[in-house]
């Protein structure tokens, strides 16, 4: 068994490649000399404020170089880092810290006003740590990160226990449904997990001399573009630093897809990571308008999860680089790449189709393997390195990390079918499904289908209660510029596509799906959004 310590693995980084760069951010750049070192001040103010090996650090950031460095620093002594959602409101982060046991807490400097209102219900936080964003000073109740990061921190620290491939890293997942859970990942799981897919591979069995053999010249080049406090963000982030790459980040704190493409042509990013259609549809656009603008030639591969990635926009990305390499993954933070979805000039498009990794099954209600074109419908599950748990939740950690045949299984969520010749289609999540006369309709699939009309930019089906069908379809439908809505045709295109009982009862014109800053729909809100609308327009 591997017992892989991530900071040995940076450390080793920063060793072997001191001048190479690790984290860009706008103007703001860290070679990996810069990123140990201020990793290692901001660890031994953390000591000095009384916190020890397995004390939980969340970072109340947006993207930029304090992000991944305060993760460093939590790593290199033992720290938990705790991953906060920036759009969270007063009671939400107090029970997220709270949940979580913070004992300390980075935060921008931007959301001073809230910490500061919030901060007395929150005794256990023994350490505030205040970034400068420009927005303001640091509070008299806080340290300056700045202070943090140029205090005496030794070389390479590390905590009086020393490191463990068994110190933990939370992701805290959900809200939207219900309270937020924190996954509870050991790291020499969660290293092994990323490093397959990882195209500098170490052993899994290894140890930090692999990489210092490994780490002949610098990685690639990845470019985050969804917020690093969700899972996509930080753990292709923390993939690509550990293969002696760099990270870049974008300053600007509401998406511009200009921004990402200077970005991209100014630092040659190789790989990117984006969250479906909210992010890839502005880029193809602003592509489209300006095609000769942006030198793109540098970038290999374009990842996206957990929210579905259409045709339409992959083709747009291939229109301006034939030779892209598009990967949708299947997963989640309880199980981060438990299949693949490729799309290339060569091998065309496959939405909604993944090839599993060798671990994942699809199981049936009564624990069965779906057969292979059966029709059958079955839940996806992961088996082997997985999250031990959720924290402080055992109930439901039971439920979603149960012991299958001996070993320890990760139930996603997402219910699918297998198809003959072994890939599956994925239906969508268990959460969201919509049961209308006894039949179920899994809102994804429908959206994919209006997501190939003409007219709409972008697309949410919900169920309503109905005194007939218990449920009934309705999709709220953001239209493109100057185009022309009419609710009878988009049921029209979803009848001529797939079972009638599928389509939407109704269909709304909406300004905006508010999809968070990870591209993902609370299909709670948007339920009291239809319910709504539901009266101003007879069914279907």
């Amino acid at each position: 068994m591997s017992n892989w310590a991530i900071a040995d693995v940076w450390d080793t980084v920063a060793d072997r490649l001191p001048n190479a760069p690790a984290v860009m951010h706008g103007d703001r750049r860290r070679n990996w000399r810069e990123f140990e070192r201020n990793a290692s001040g901001l660890a031994r103010l953390l000591l000095d404020h009384g916190l020890r090996r397995g004390d939980t650090f969340a970072q109340y950031l947006y993207n930029g170089v304090e992000y991944l460095e305060s993760i460093y620093a939590a790593f290199k002594v033992g720290l938990v880092p705790v991953n906060t959602n920036y759009r969270y409101r007063d009671d939400e982060l107090v029970y997220l810290f709270d949940n979580a046991d913070a004992a300390a807490v980075v935060f921008h400097g931007a959301f001073t006003d809230r910490v500061a209102g919030i901060r007395t219900r929150l005794p256990q936080v023994r350490c505030w740590v205040w970034a400068d964003d420009g927005s303001g000073s640091c509070p008299d109740w806080a340290v300056a990160y700045v202070d943090a990061r140029s205090a005496d921190g030794e070389r390479q620290l590390v905590s009086s226990g020393g490191r463990s491939g068994d110190d933990l890293f939370f992701l805290y997942t959900g809200g939207t449904t219900g309270l937020p859970k924190g996954v509870m990942w050991r790291q020499d799981d969660l290293f092994v997990r990323f490093g397959r897919n990882a195209t500098r591979r170490y052993p899994e069995d290894g140890d930090v001399d692999d990489v210092r053999e490994a780490l002949d010249s610098p990685g690639y080049v990845h470019l985050c573009a969804c917020p690093l406090m969700h899972g996509t963000g930080v753990v292709s982030s923390m993939s690509a630093l550990s293969q002696g790459g760099s990270v870049v980040t974008l300053p600007s704190r509401t998406f511009d897809a200009g921004e990402l493409l200077d970005a991209i042509a100014r630092e040659r990013v190789q790989t990117m990571a984006i969250v479906g259609d909210a992010f890839g549809r502005p880029i193809v656009d602003a592509l489209d308008a300006e095609p000769s603008r942006w030198d793109i030639s540098s970038l290999i591969y374009v990842m996206s999860s957990g929210v579905r990635w259409s045709d339409s926009v992959k083709e747009g990305f291939l229109r301006h680089h034939s030779s892209l390499m598009l990967v949708d993954t299947l997963g989640s933070s309880e199980s981060p790449g438990a299949g693949r979805s490729v799309t290339s000039r060569e091998a065309g498009s496959n939405t909604g189709r993944f090839v599993l990794s060798p671990r994942t099954r699809v199981l049936t209600d009564d624990g069965r393997d779906v057969l292979a074109g059966s029709g059958e419908i079955g839940l996806v599950a992961h088996f082997g390195r997985g999250p031990i748990g959720y924290y402080k939740d055992p109930e439901k950690s039971e439920q979603t990390f149960p012991i299958i045949d001996g070993q320890r299984a990760t139930i996603l969520g997402d219910f699918a079918t297998v198809d003959a010749d072994g890939t599956i289609t994925l239906l969508g999540r268990g959460s969201a499904c919509i049961n209308t006369a006894g039949e179920k309709v899994f809102p994804e699939e429908v959206e994919d289908v209006l997501r190939t009309h003409s007219s709409v930019e972008d697309v949410a089906v919900v169920g309503l209660a109905d005194d007939r069908y218990g449920e009934r379809v309705c999709a709220l439908v953001v239209m493109r510029p100057d185009c022309t809505f009419d609710p009878a045709t988009f049921i029209a295109h979803v009848k001529a596509r797939l079972a009638a009982y599928k389509a939407p009862k109704q269909v709304f014109a909406v300004g905006s799906l508010g999809r968070g800053p990870n591209g993902k729909l609370d299909y709670r809100v948007l339920r009291e959004v239809a319910s709504g609308l539901s009266g101003s327009q007879p069914g279907a």
